[in-house]
Order: structure tokens, then sequence, then C-alpha cells
């Protein structure tokens, strides 16, 4: 795995010896940090806490979500200043950005700045539109794979994981936030030109799914969100408004479906 991703600490383990309580001396592997500065046409917009993984692909999801660009040809050139952490980017002629919308500071526990969907960008922000069916036990069986391959959790813990999944591509990645999860999804998919497969994909998420998290949803344009954890009031009903079907508690053959329950069969 990654070393920059971990920080090795000599630390104490609690163990239990016949009824006895004792302190032992261990190695233990603690998920690592970063502030990651995005700067666009040399102004720092935001600063993600993060891990140090698909950093460009981070700021370009990260970037998608808040409306400042629409598609990867609105980028004229980006790239990681591993000394700085920092994601250097300009666009093209005739993209900029406002100036109240910088500077943010953005929390790995998705504190943001404003509430629900920001209304200097509500067009961008439309109702799905995809009604085709999808199968619940292949829904089911994708969340059980899903659940299988978070290396990162599994070997030092910490992190959030999200799967985007599609017949022709799958992207999955892990973070110390849900967020970053979902904007290098939308990240990578920019990068590799495969926007285009949003409309019949699906997401799956290990974690709690908030009002902030659902609209990074629908400004994707993804159908089917399903969350091993539970939905918010407030995500339930930005779902149902915007034609999502959210599912919460998936877990081996059970689960809840908040809204877009016409999609399942």
């Amino acid at each position: 795995m990654d070393d920059r991703l971990y920080t090795a600490f000599d630390v104490k383990e609690i163990v239990s010896d016949y009824g006895e309580l004792h302190l032992i001396e261990k190695e233990k592997d603690v998920i690592g940090e970063i502030s990651l500065k995005i700067y666009i046409n040399g102004t720092e917009y935001a600063s993600l806490l993060c891990l140090n993984q698909l950093t460009e692909e981070l700021a370009l999801g990260f970037l998608y979500s808040e409306g400042v660009i629409d598609t990867i040809d609105d980028v004229a050139d980006i790239s990681y200043n591993e000394r700085l952490f920092a994601v250097m980017m300009n666009l093209v002629p005739g993209r900029s950005v406002e100036k109240c919308e910088s500077l943010r500071s953005v929390t790995s526990g998705c504190g943001r700045c404003f509430t629900y969907i920001n209304p200097l960008k509500h067009e961008k922000f439309l109702a799905v539109a995809n009604q085709d069916k999808y199968f619940i036990i292949d829904i089911l069986n994708a969340m059980k794979e899903f659940e299988r391959q978070s290396e990162i959790y599994k070997s030092v813990g910490g992190v959030h994981s999200v799967l985007f999944q599609h017949a022709e591509y799958s992207v999955f990645n892990e973070d110390i936030g849900r967020h970053n999860c979902f904007d290098k999804i939308g990240g990578v998919l920019l990068k590799n030109d495969k926007m285009a497969l949003v409309e019949t994909g699906m997401l799956f998420v290990s974690g709690r799914v908030s009002s902030e998290i659902i609209t990074k949803v629908i400004r994707l344009g993804v159908p089917v969100l399903v969350s091993r954890s539970t939905p918010t009031a407030a995500a339930v009903n930005l779902a149902r408004e915007y034609n999502v079907t959210l599912s919460g508690y998936v877990r081996k053959n059970s689960g809840f479906v908040y809204s877009g329950d016409a999609r399942l069969i």
C-alpha cells in the first residue's frame, strides 16, 4: 500500500490476559491526512482535508460538484505540486470563478459553506430523467462485493469508500471524507471521458448519506445510490424531489428504499 497514506506510530495496545488488563508495545499504522489546496488561475479557491491520493481527480470532481466546471474541456491545464500539497489549475478563457466563491475550507467531516443546493448554481442540478429498471438482487450482490474491496480500511482503518458501478466502467476509492470519495469518482470519470455513463450507473457508499452527499449525486446525475448506513431526512427529501433512487441500511439481503422504488424490480 502507498506509504503516503499512513504513518506508523509506536503505541500501547490494551490486551486482556486471563482477566488481567495490560498495556503492551506495538507499532500501529494511522491513516494520513493532508490539507489540499486548490488554485484556480493562480488564486487559492479551496482547502480540502483528504488523503494524499487522486489529488487531481479530487480537485476536478470537487469543482464539478461546485458548478465551477461542467466538462474536462473547461480546464486548460492541471498539475499537482507534491511539496505544497496543491493542485494548480488554469481554466480556459471565458471560464472564471466569482470572487464571492473563494475561499472555502472543507473539512473531512463534511462541514460546508452552504446548505443543500447552492442557489447560485441551481440550474446545474437537474432531476434524474433515467427510468431504467434495476434488479434488487443485483444491488444486494453488488453491495456485498463493494464491502470486500476496502483495502485501506481493512489495513489501516479511518476511511470511507464509494463505488461507481457500470457494466462498462467502474471506479472504487477510499478517503477520510465521504464527500471526497464522491468528488474523486466525478474527477476520474471526467478525466477518462466516462461521464456519459453516469446516467445508467449506480453508486455505493459505506457511510451516512447527508444532504451534501445527495447533492453530489444529483449533480452527477446518477439514478441509484445505495448506502450501508442511513440517509438524513434532508437527503431523503432531496432524493424524492430530484428522482434519485435512494436505499439505506443495505446489508446482506436486507435494506430500506427511501425514494425512487419504481426503478427497482
